[in-house]
């Protein structure tokens, strides 16, 4: 079989996206929704972590946070981030670039009641990022917590949100041999009902 028979084809990016995820999520052993989040502060510091993609469409791909923390500092200040997903059985990467809009309080509200209880009292109990003096502080006010809303819904700390990244460039990746890489990069070209793209080949 030759390159070109499984090239990266020229194609709306969002079906293209939706076809390597599917495919991630058949392959990968452990979260093929995992992507690395670079954001950076008003000054251009940089700083990435991983996250869990939680949801996407032709509006954005969203993530959720606490806004309180480093990351949630730096989108509320800088709101432009971007993405990788690399899925490694597959050999192939996707990086994502674009401006960050917070989701709206009824969708933060319905996934974070999505969530196991656990996970729910954990991110009421955290103060993410901030200094911890021992873990033993955390663990009692996950106790507090629990305790306090037994037989109750937990309701969704107001720190607690989401963002949604809306596309401006969109790159695929696909590992070949002898480092012959194939990249193709996508470029929006207008948004909403006019929605556009272009789209070039890259050298490796």
């Amino acid at each position: 079989m030759s390159d070109a028979d499984n090239a990266i084809p020229e194609t709306d990016p969002f079906a293209l996206f939706d076809t390597w995820f599917a495919e991630a999520q058949e392959s990968e052993p452990n979260d093929p929704n995992a992507m690395a989040l670079a954001t950076a502060t008003p000054e251009g510091a940089p700083s990435v972590r991983m996250v869990l993609l939680k949801g996407h469409d032709r509006d954005g791909f969203v993530f959720y946070t606490n806004a309180g923390s480093r990351k949630g500092g730096e989108v509320l200040a800088n709101p432009q981030a971007a993405l990788l997903f690399h899925w490694k059985s597959l050999r192939r990467q996707i990086r994502i670039e674009g401006p960050l809009t917070e989701v709206t309080p009824a969708e933060a509200d319905a996934y974070f009641h999505s969530r196991p209880r656990k996970s729910q009292i954990g991110s009421a109990a955290s103060d993410q990022s901030r200094v911890l003096d021992s873990r033993e502080t955390y663990l009692a006010r996950v106790g507090l917590i629990a305790g306090q809303f037994e037989g109750h819904t937990i309701p969704r700390p107001p720190h607690w949100t989401g963002f949604r990244l809306a596309p401006s460039r969109i790159e695929f990746w696909l590992d070949r041999p002898n480092r012959l890489h194939e990249r193709r990069q996508f470029n929006r070209t207008a948004i909403g009902a006019g929605d556009g793209w272009t789209s070039t080949l890259l050298y490796p």
